[in-house]
């Protein structure tokens, strides 16, 4: 069931609503506790928190949900930090308990710094992601208003972003030249570039093309996934020096019908590996490969991971009203040496009632069933 109208105007109610979702969880899977630690899932339950120092590392926080509260560890050279920035509008959260540790200490240790008032939760069944995470995939799958709030906003800047970056490039710009220019404008919206991707003619046929020095040529694609206050943007552009030939604009109005069939089966109540389903039969009818489905992965659910999950054959999970989605079909034709992708991250609201979050009214756009959605930026 859909969250979007659920009534929240502070971060201390978002807090009581998540940890809500959480006792519902530990009904269903009898557990009397469940242990959260990873970024997306911490994030999620402390509203935005940014549970993290270095991006490669593991959280600096723990948390264990039970039915009467939150326990949550935090090494001691963090601690201060963490209350007065990250949890400042948290401090006062009901059933919140913030607990220091050395920083030297096994955080994972959890029966080792929960209270002895909890050594009933400690000593009994204790759920971690791994057991618990379909479940826990589905306590967040529902976005409440406030997040699509803050999602819209970082939806936006990201695409901003790559509107001012490819605006300016030049076929002889290379792409670690674009990645270095879309950093600076990521980071001072206050995202974290959790990645940056360029790909230019030369280096067309790769999916995911981590940059190089190599230059952008007539044609190049620029992916952009960035975080703030936990949630995950993910956007993909390309850009176009000169004239399009027929062929190449047969194949990108062709790759955006993929999109549009992926669209029109986001079902709430249906099964998420149904979509897989789809594409195959998709890229086949717009003239596409029918192998393309196994290039590359396909996209899914979005929200506080990059994917949350990737759809794959016999992924459990269902679609839910009020979820988050980034699907990034794509495709290589090796007769024009050219590739093709679309990617936003877009919002399932209810039945036939789709949000797309990453806009920029300054990019070109063309209606696709009803949807605006990017062509490439020619310049």
């Amino acid at each position: 069931m859909s969250q979007l109208n659920e009534t929240i105007t502070t971060r201390t109610e978002e807090f009581t609503a998540k940890h809500a979702r959480l006792v519902k969880l530990l009904e269903q899977t009898g557990d009397d506790a469940v242990v959260l630690s990873s970024a997306g899932a911490l994030s999620w339950l402390l509203c935005g928190a940014r549970v993290h120092v270095s991006l490669a590392g593991p959280p600096i926080l723990r948390a264990v949900a039970h039915r009467d509260g939150v326990e949550l560890a935090v090494f001691n050279n963090e601690a201060e930090r963490i209350r007065a920035e990250e949890l400042r509008e948290l401090t006062d959260a009901p059933g919140l308990q913030i607990h220091e540790l050395a920083w030297h200490a096994n955080i994972d240790d959890v029966a080792s710094w929960l209270p002895d008032s909890l050594r009933t939760v400690a000593e009994g069944s204790l759920a971690d992601e791994g057991s618990a995470a379909l479940p826990l995939r589905e306590a967040r799958a529902s976005l409440l208003e406030t997040e699509v709030q803050r999602y819209r906003a970082l939806c936006q800047d990201a695409a901003g972003a790559l509107t001012e970056v490819l605006s300016e490039v030049t076929p002889s710009t290379t792409e670690r030249q674009l990645a270095a220019a879309l950093a600076p404008w990521l980071i001072s919206a206050g995202a974290d570039p959790v990645v940056l991707l360029v790909n230019g003619e030369s280096r067309a046929r790769h999916r995911h093309p981590l940059p190089t020095d190599a230059a952008l040529g007539r044609r190049a694609m620029a992916v952009v996934c960035a975080r703030r206050d936990g949630l995950i943007a993910n956007v993909t552009r390309w850009v176009r020096f000169g004239e399009a030939s027929p062929e190449e604009l047969e194949q990108e109005q062709a790759i955006l019908e993929v999109e549009a069939d992926v669209f029109d089966a986001l079902t709430p109540g249906t099964a998420l590996d149904t979509v897989l389903e789809v594409l195959k039969e998709s890229y086949p009818r717009h003239g596409f490969s029918q192998a393309e489905w196994t290039l590359h992965h396909q996209g899914g659910a979005a929200g506080y991971q990059g994917r949350d999950p990737r759809v794959s054959p016999g992924v459990p999970d269902l679609i839910h009203s009020g979820q988050p989605f980034a699907w990034n079909p794509s495709a290589f034709s090796p007769q024009l040496g050219l590739g093709f992708k679309v990617e936003d991250t877009v919002l399932l609201r209810g039945a036939a009632d789709l949000e797309i979050l990453s806009t920029d009214e300054r990019w070109p756009t063309t209606e696709v069933r009803g949807r605006r959605r990017p062509l490439p930026l020619t310049r």
